[in-house]
Parts: C-alpha cells; structure tokens; sequence
C-alpha cells in the first residue's frame, strides 16, 4: 500500500488534508497542489489499488466502496481521526463513500471537496468512458494513453504543452496496469450513484464543489445536480481548466482549495 505524508511547513499538529485522484489513481497528479497545501495541512497522498503495472488483480466484483475501503485502512495504520477529504472525479465519489464507511466510528471528515464530479454518471460521460473502453480493449493500450490528454485538458494547453504530455503519454506504457484493472476500475466509476445514505452521511460535514464549464469529459452541471442531491455546500464554477484544471490552471486551483479550507482552520 503505497502512500505518503507530507508535513505541514508551519506547524507540527496541522490538519490533514486527504487528496485522491481519478481514474489514474496514482498519488503523483496532486503534485502541483502539495507545495500550497503544506503551507497550512498535514497532506496525505495515496496510490490508488490495482494502478500500477505490477498490481495484483482486482476482482470483477471491486466497487467504489473497496476503493473507500483501501484509504479508510490507511487511516487507521496511521491512527488519523479527523481529515479533510480532496477528490477527484473518481477520488472524489471515493470521498464520499469513505463517509458512509466512518459513519458511528471514531474517525471524521471535516470537509470534502468534490472536483469536476457527479450525483451519478451523465450519458456524455458514460458515452466517453465507453469509447475509451472500447479503445483499450480492441486496439490497445497506446491507443488509450494517447487521446486521455483529449478528456483532460483544454485544447490550448495541449498545443502548448505537447511535448510534456507526450513524455507523460511515454512513460506510462511501462508502467500500464493490467487492462483488466483499468476495465473493473471504470466498472465501478460508471455504476456509482449518489444514495440517500450518502447524503445522510454528509448533513453535518462541509462540502464544496469546484467544476469547469469547459471540461469535455463531466459537464459542470453535473456538479450543480451533486450540489443540489446533497442540499447544501459551497460550489465555485471555473470557466476554464477543463478535466484536469488542478494540473492546466494550478495556481487558480490551490487558491480556491485555501479560501474554502483554511477559513475553517482559522
């Protein structure tokens, strides 16, 4: 169980901040966050099970709920009891399963913060993770690699920065899980679906939502549905940064992560 915890810069007793990521599910897509964030938290970064080319595989029946699992047990190896939680997509639906799973226990979320996520999926999207899926499974894993850039990031960013993303594309064919891991992974993303438990579960705990209008991949209405399932919370609309706005528009990003968070610390 791959993991890490990087200490705030400022004081020994910070708070901590839980980040986890999407599809990918590997700890390093937060790297342009941590610097902020250790100004103020404690942060905890993870890799997602079944996300690297060595993983063992996951069974057809793994769920959303075993993804809450895995970072539910990180917590009590590391005897934390109280925790922001930042998501992404995915990792952010992880969120709020892990809320349902502490619910009665000694262990809280004090926020969670929902990126570019969903109340359950919309047909775009779940027309999108199709033909990935289709493109993984009948021509390839270079195929997949290749047009993910198309899902996360706005067509500027890519003009400007292909070269960065195409040593990225590079490096991840070593390290390619089992394409059956990505297939049940995106099983589970597709089937989740806000319940009334998770709401429940969630009445007492600050939540905030930040969306893009121009991702392609979840339409920013989505994050207004999710807003409007769970009856209360702060939502920010970004007009730019699509998918991937932590990584396309960084500085933007962290800004809106301190004004939410760090007035509760205060």
């Amino acid at each position: 169980m791959s993991y890490r915890i990087f200490p705030c810069v400022t004081q020994q007793d910070a708070e901590i901040v839980v980040l986890s990521s999407g599809l990918g599910g590997h700890a390093s897509f937060w790297q342009p966050q941590i610097e902020t964030l250790t100004q103020y938290f404690q942060v905890l970064v993870y890799d997602q099970e079944g996300c690297h080319a060595d993983s063992d595989a996951l069974p057809t029946s793994y769920s959303i709920k075993n993804m809450a699992k895995q970072i539910l047990d990180i917590l009590h190896q590391q005897q934390i009891k109280q925790c922001h939680f930042i998501g992404h997509a995915l990792g952010a639906v992880i969120g709020a399963e892990l809320a349902v799973l502490v619910q009665n226990t000694d262990i809280s979320l004090t926020s969670l913060t929902f990126i570019n996520a969903w109340d359950a999926l919309d047909p775009h999207t779940q027309k999108c993770f199709q033909a990935r899926m289709t493109l993984l499974e009948n021509v390839g894993v270079e195929a997949y690699i290749r047009v993910q850039a198309l899902f996360l990031y706005p067509p500027a960013y890519i003009s400007k920065h292909i070269q960065k993303i195409q040593d990225i594309e590079n490096s991840g064919f070593d390290d390619f899980p089992p394409i059956n891991n990505v297939l049940v992974r995106m099983n589970a993303l597709m089937n989740f679906k806000i319940l009334p438990e998770h709401v429940a579960a969630l009445a007492k705990t600050d939540v905030y939502y930040i969306a893009n209008k121009d991702d392609f991949l979840v339409p920013y209405q989505k994050s207004i549905d999710l807003k409007k399932a769970l009856g209360h919370g702060v939502l920010t609309l970004l007009e730019t940064g699509a998918h991937a706005s932590s990584v396309t528009e960084s500085k933007t990003f962290n800004q809106i992560l301190i004004q939410n968070l760090v007035e509760e610390v205060l």
